[in-house]
């Protein structure tokens, strides 16, 4: 049997807020970028449950002007898509890589279910310097998570057996809760330091550097 890992990409691979965050003080300043990143945050899925079908740098762009309008701050000349042209030059969290290299060297195959863009998550892959199987985005299912579509696409893309597949994301909101609503053992990557008192992972990591140990323990070789 096949063993395939999924991931979450931008929070569990690439450091997302500190992405958005940079950008945000970039174009507002330093003063309110902590408030304004978790507003952000609150605007962002509800305008991707509200238009599944926008691709995620209208997803971007939106959330940015939205967040600019309601806080009553002056979203410069131009930089409405500021986001979207930043997304690339994300940081990826240091443990990634060596990580997700063990991983593969113990025969998991990998693979990205991602709230985003071809292009973008094209580019995020060869900043994270790993190989992966396959990447499934939002951009082209006309879908974002947490509704299931990724996970469905997932396995009509593969055939992967339910039996050998883990999923791996930081988000308990877009990943872990939908994970396990459809059965689907998660390992919940706490990057945030939340309370760990949620009995849906299957496991919980606070990175990615023990992950190999972690996949052979849910899915022996």
């Amino acid at each position: 049997m096949e063993r395939w890992a999924t991931f979450d990409c931008y929070g569990t691979l690439v450091d997302w807020n500190g992405g958005i965050r940079a950008e945000l003080e970039k174009i507002f300043g330093t003063t309110r970028a902590d408030e304004l990143l978790e507003r952000y945050h609150e605007l962002e899925p509800k305008i991707q449950a509200a238009k599944p079908g926008a691709s995620y740098r209208e997803v971007l762009t939106l959330a940015l002007e939205r967040l600019a309008a309601e806080t009553g701050l002056t979203l410069p000349e131009g930089e409405a898509s500021a986001l979207a042209h930043s997304l690339p030059d994300w940081p990826v969290f240091e443990d990634v890589r060596p990580g997700l290299t063990e991983a593969r060297s113990r025969g998991w195959r990998l693979g990205i279910l991602s709230n985003t863009d071809r292009d973008l998550i094209d580019a995020s892959i060869e900043a994270l310097g790993v190989p992966f199987e396959t990447a499934i985005v939002a951009g082209e299912i006309g879908s974002y998570k947490p509704a299931y579509r990724h996970w469905e696409v997932f396995y009509e893309q593969t055939g992967a057996d339910p039996a050998g597949h883990v999923h791996v994301a930081q988000s308990v909101f877009h990943d872990i809760a939908p994970a396990a609503e459809l059965g689907i053992p998660s390992i919940w990557i706490n990057r945030l330091g939340e309370p760990e008192d949620d009995p849906r992972p299957a496991r919980t990591l606070s990175g990615v550097a023990h992950l190999a140990d972690a996949l052979d323990a849910l899915v022996p070789a």
